[in-house]
């Protein structure tokens, strides 16, 4: 596959990029994919100089919750942590914006995964602006300070932010899981007309659905200006969930493949020549 098509190198248009693709046999392909990155995570913390930031976007049905389960299944329960990031606590308030993302970073050697990240500050409150008020920000005194030059200055400190994890070993991939509006009401539609379902809707979805051109300006803008080399994005369609997920594994895992330099760290000289002594007395025990 072709990763390339979907990585954000030059400045893009959320509504000329496609939302529909489907890939034959997405279903199997994943099944072996996974089990391939599961063995690199294993690896990985074996070598224990790289960590692996997962970054998942999207508007709501997107698919970031399944797609999480079906990539990681066979990832090591302990070789992957998964953070949620919804309202800040009272807290969280208190600090940075940054302050409570900076604090779930993985360690080296695990994959962590962030289902909606820090962008959040630099999307719902750019369409909801008085959120940004409950952070008590000096300069903020009201909405009309948040204007343009607030946000984007936000933008800069998020790519700073990512600058320094990738160089203190944090490999970070940014997902958007780019969906149609069409395809959003008949996931919704599902989740009115299947019991089962019931649980994941909220009236909130419907409030947020209307302001729908509000939130693809800020992602395609948010999208174009922290698009970096070192920190890229992959703008994913996200219509059909078996090839989304295809297309995120495969990702992950030719970006780790191209880390030549993690590999399996090797015994000691003295203990490999010793190895036949150790299994004469593990015999004998």
């Amino acid at each position: 596959m072709k990763i390339k098509q979907y990585k954000v190198s030059k400045k893009i248009s959320l509504a000329n990029t496609d939302t529909f693709e489907e890939i034959a046999d997405a279903k199997n392909k994943l099944k072996n994919i996974r089990r391939k990155i599961s063995e690199l995570q294993d690896i990985m913390y074996a070598h224990g100089k790289y960590g692996m930031l997962i970054c998942l976007q999207g508007m709501d049905t997107s698919g970031k919750d399944s797609l999480v389960r079906e990539v990681f299944k066979d990832v090591n329960a302990r070789g992957v942590v998964v953070h949620s990031f919804k309202s800040p606590t009272s807290a969280e308030l208190k600090h940075d914006f940054l302050w409570r993302h900076y604090i779930a970073l993985p360690e080296r050697g695990k994959i962590g995964i962030f289902n909606r990240t820090h962008y959040e500050n630099v999307l719902v409150t750019r369409v909801h602006p008085r959120y940004i008020l409950g952070e008590k920000i000096p300069s903020v005194t009201s909405v009309d300070d948040l204007n343009d030059a607030f946000y984007h200055k936000r933008m800069e400190r998020i790519v700073n932010f990512e600058e320094h994890i990738v160089e203190s070993g944090i490999i970070v991939l940014k997902f958007f899981l780019h969906l149609s509006k069409e395809e959003q009401k008949n996931r919704l539609f599902r989740r009115l007309n299947r019991k089962e379902k019931n649980w994941k809707f909220s009236i909130d979805d419907l409030k947020e659905r209307k302001l729908w051109s509000a939130y693809q300006e800020c992602y395609e803008d948010a999208i174009n200006r922290t698009s970096k080399k070192f920190a890229p994005w992959y703008v994913v369609p996200a219509d059909d969930k078996a090839s989304a997920r295809l297309i995120v594994a495969e990702t992950i895992l030719q970006t780790l493949n191209n880390h030549k330099d993690i590999k399996a760290p090797s015994l000691d000289s003295e203990t490999l020549a010793r190895l036949d002594e150790y299994k004469a007395q593990l015999a004998k025990d």
